[in-house]
């Protein structure tokens, strides 16, 4: 084996070590991308459904409101309603104040918009982390492409190469006319070891002419 044959072969094995590391990080990158945008998933579902309260507590809040408003509405002189219109009037404020903020259940339209705006947040910090871990593997797997791409052009490239025994084949020794042609040394050993790619060298083209 030829020095630039084992230097291709070390070079192949630090490539071979490269792209195991970067298929782990790109494995791990994906693994990110898939729980980021697991709980981007989750974190919008939870904000739906805070919005959602949110807009129910803000409907009963509406109703129980116009009711007690159009029962005020019956009576010009509120003095003279009866004791239970006036009753049930303060009991539907009541409600409706309760409907607004309820901190002791935290389920009141101000704590749910609370609660609705922070899943929003968890929710965004969650796919900006999945867009960083989606670029994060895009670049893992074109280092893992170019790393690949080294190592074949590295093959290829061998693969042109004319050996060593070629080059001492292909040289003709100038030999005066009449004198007798001693052997090269090394011109046999130099044509066993010749590649098809290099050309083949036939046993007349030693001889004088």
């Amino acid at each position: 084996m030829s020095g630039g044959h084992g230097h291709i072969e070390g070079s192949n094995k630090k490539i071979a070590l490269l792209v195991a590391v970067l298929a782990a990080f790109l494995a791990v990158s994906e693994t990110g991308a898939k729980s980021s945008q697991t709980e981007v998933l989750t974190q919008h579902v939870e904000a739906t459904n805070m919005w959602t309260f949110f807009q129910a507590k803000t409907v009963r809040q509406t109703v129980v409101r116009t009711a007690a408003e159009g029962l005020d509405a019956q009576y010009k002189d509120a003095a003279n309603a009866p004791a239970a219109v006036k009753a049930q009037i303060e009991q539907w404020r009541k409600t409706a104040q309760r409907y607004d903020t309820e901190p002791e259940t935290n389920e009141g339209r101000k704590e749910l918009m609370a609660r609705a705006k922070m899943h929003e947040a968890k929710r965004e910090e969650a796919r900006a982390a999945y867009h960083l871990f989606e670029y994060g593997s895009a670049a893992f797997q074109l280092a893992i492409v170019l790393a690949g791409a080294s190592a074949l052009t590295a093959v290829a490239w061998l693969a042109f190469e004319r050996p060593t025994g070629c080059r001492r084949a292909s040289f003709r020794r100038q030999v005066p006319l009449g004198q007798p042609r001693r052997p090269v040394p090394g011109v046999n050993s130099g044509i066993s070891g010749c590649s098809s790619a290099a050309g083949s060298l036939s046993v007349g083209a030693l001889r004088p002419p």
